[in-house]
């Protein structure tokens, strides 16, 4: 029954009104790149598309098909994001990865509401999923600034 309550707090209020409520759910008609991740334990998969203009997210927009814990990431991320710098997306992705892997503190600011999926950390299974939204977008903004560089 422990485990059962466990999980129970796990699924708090904070985080199902994030994932009902994910903001830049529309995919973006121009993206300077687009990403798709994919999670394989769960098969949770995020697609993002990113517009860059002077080394900043213009323009976000993201496609989410993920456990709630997936969708509170993608939720937190989509109300941060633009305005992000690719070294500030890559520094919270490393920071997320922290906090759920090693017992490191919640990402910075503007990424710092993701704490509130500091009690996912002995969930590992979901892991992969809560981290989807932050690789995509790392990986979608390398992708734009090497289209922008050729």
């Amino acid at each position: 029954m422990s485990a059962d309550n466990d999980l129970i707090k796990l699924y708090s209020a904070r985080i199902l009104a994030l994932a009902a409520d994910i903001p830049r759910l529309e995919r973006l008609a121009a993206p300077d790149a687009t990403v798709k991740k994919r999670s394989p334990l769960c098969g949770s998969t995020v697609t993002v598309d990113v517009s860059v203009k002077d080394g900043r997210i213009a323009d976000f927009g993201q496609e989410v098909k993920a456990c709630a814990l997936g969708q509170a990431a993608a939720s937190v991320v989509g109300g941060a994001i633009v305005g992000a710098t690719r070294e500030q997306v890559e520094t919270a992705r490393d920071q997320l990865r922290a906090m759920l892997k090693e017992g490191g503190a919640a990402p910075a600011a503007p990424f710092g509401g993701l704490d509130v999926l500091l009690p996912a950390r002995d969930y590992k299974n979901r892991h992969a999923s809560i981290m989807l939204a932050l690789e995509a977008t790392a990986e979608a903004m390398a992708k734009a600034e090497q289209a922008h560089c050729a």
